[in-house]
């Protein structure tokens, strides 16, 4: 059964695509059927997959507006081995495009039905804010997973991004759960780092991520080069910290025996 997982937090810089693009290339890497929807503006996890936003002719913008097929849209990621849904600034304006269209909320999970059986997973990177496009990737998931830094106004964050889940499960997708946790850009010598950590472990227990992922050279030069970290340098801890995430989520989605 394919998995749905909207990549989300308001809060921008705490890994969404950094997660997205290294999550899809080892997922891939254990022989997983990948797609990688971009759904936010900046193009990044297009650009980081290694595909040129600017060179495109459709994306999921047209998808959303009823302009294209999905599976018109994708192009497949050479340096990652998985699908990408990509995405370009055309993107900014489909919020206030939505706005007029009939289930403006379920655009993208109508979207899916025609290619889910496809895949494995199917990953979406949301933007950085509650905004329509973000309301469009959890309507379409199954679940939420959270990137987020060990830091205090990360807390503050939190409770609103559980907040607007439980609004889009009361009223839009009542399937949609929190898969995880996922503490990003990771310093184990910084003590507030250790602190929210054991908050979160306390709050959060069994949703919280066993697998942690570092701060790291390579995790920050790879999208320079196109590719995800483990092209880069696969025995970089950034990377062996995505496979060791995979193989748990794996792992947890595995039916007891």
């Amino acid at each position: 059964m394919t998995r749905i997982l909207a990549i989300t937090n308001q809060k921008g810089g705490v890994g969404k695509t950094t997660t997205g693009v290294n999550l899809a290339a080892s997922l891939a890497a254990t022989k997983q059927r990948v797609l990688l929807v971009d759904l936010d503006p900046q193009g990044n996890a297009t650009m980081g997959s290694g595909i040129d936003k600017r060179s495109l002719k459709q994306t999921i913008y047209h998808v959303l507006l009823g302009e294209a097929e999905i599976g018109a849209v994708r192009v497949r990621s050479t340096s990652g081995n998985y699908d990408v849904v990509p995405a370009n600034r055309e993107l900014a304006g489909a919020e206030v495009e939505l706005v007029d269209i009939d289930h403006r909320e379920t655009r993208l999970k109508t979207a899916f039905a025609t290619l889910e059986h496809e895949y494995d997973f199917i990953l979406i990177d949301c933007p950085p804010a509650l905004n329509l496009l973000t309301v469009n990737g959890l309507c379409a998931a199954h679940a939420v997973l959270i990137p987020m830094q060990c830091e205090y106004y990360a807390l503050e964050g939190l409770s609103d991004l559980v907040q607007t889940i439980k609004k889009v499960r009361a009223n839009l997708n009542p399937q949609l759960q929190i898969e995880g946790l996922l503490r990003t850009m990771f310093d184990p010598r910084n003590t507030l780092a250790q602190q929210v950590s054991a908050q979160l472990q306390q709050h959060f227990g069994d949703k919280l991520y066993r697998t942690v992922i570092p701060r790291n050279v390579r995790l920050a030069e790879a999208p320079s080069h196109g590719v995800p970290a483990m092209g880069l340098d696969q025995g970089s801890k950034g990377a062996q910290a995505y496979l060791a995430l995979a193989g748990e989520m794996l792992n947890r989605a595995a039916p007891a025996v």
